[in-house]
């Protein structure tokens, strides 16, 4: 992964982290890791709130823990899967923003988390609301033509996306005391092209790791746009609306 292309929007994907972290009712938590830390732009809001706590940052892309080596190399970094997290050490918070999605089996995963998490501490997670949003639609509309179907066949199965009942039927079997809520963003493009910048790097990445050339993937982008210019319109003054809606939660142990 990019870590240069996916912060090219660093504001509004560090955003929904600063919400989640200031939600979080902790006083003083000792130890926290940020599974999906990406470059680490997420990692420093935990920093910042809590300057005095161990905060080490897990990611299974080597190019995105080498940037936050480079940008941050007072902390720790590992790379890893979230999956592979060991259970013998234990965390006062485990926080994950806009990771999760790329994991399947959400109802063994998370309680192997919350296993990770001391007493008094919590798990805090924020999970896109990408499945419903016309962006997707669009991505899996072109995904279905005639020409690319043997490629992007199977693409949509790699994201997990469950609603707030799902997480709260997991949580409430967990935790002494569950938050959740939702909140939709409304992103400010510079142009419809900056749609396909936003998503490059997420959403539109596993259909387009499935095609072999350049070429296919620049045609592929080109057809997404095409789609998604039918629900994202030009506003007066040029700009692009992007609605995005993400799904947050705390369990609390």
């Amino acid at each position: 992964m990019n870590p240069e292309q996916y912060l090219q929007f660093k504001s509004e994907r560090t955003q929904p982290a600063i919400d989640l972290v200031s939600r979080i009712n902790i006083a003083q938590p000792q130890s926290i890791i940020d599974i999906g830390c990406g470059p680490g732009n997420s990692t420093q809001i935990l920093v910042n709130r809590w300057p005095n706590s161990e905060v080490v940052g897990l990611d299974n892309s080597t190019t995105m823990i080498e940037k936050a080596r480079q940008e941050y190399p007072k902390q720790k970094w590992i790379v890893d899967n979230a999956e592979n997290i060991d259970s013998n050490i234990k965390y006062d918070l485990i926080f994950s923003n806009a990771t999760l999605q790329w994991i399947p089996h959400h109802e063994i995963l998370l309680p192997k988390l919350f296993n990770c998490v001391n007493s008094g501490g919590a798990i805090a997670v924020q999970i896109p609301k990408f499945k419903n949003m016309p962006i997707n639609v669009a991505i899996e509309t072109v995904a279905n033509y005639s020409n690319w179907i043997n490629y992007t066949k199977g693409c949509e199965k790699l994201f997990t996306f469950k609603d707030l009942d799902f997480y709260y039927g997991i949580l409430n079997k967990l935790a002494t005391r569950v938050e959740l809520w939702e909140s939709s963003y409304f992103h400010i493009l510079n142009s419809q092209e900056s749609l396909i910048d936003f998503i490059r790097t997420t959403g539109l990445k596993p259909y387009l790791d499935r095609l072999p050339f350049d070429e296919m993937r620049s045609e592929f982008e080109h057809e997404v746009l095409t789609e998604c210019k039918k629900y994202y319109k030009i506003q007066s003054d040029g700009k692009v609306l992007f609605p995005f809606n993400r799904l947050f939660f705390i369990g609390y142990k």
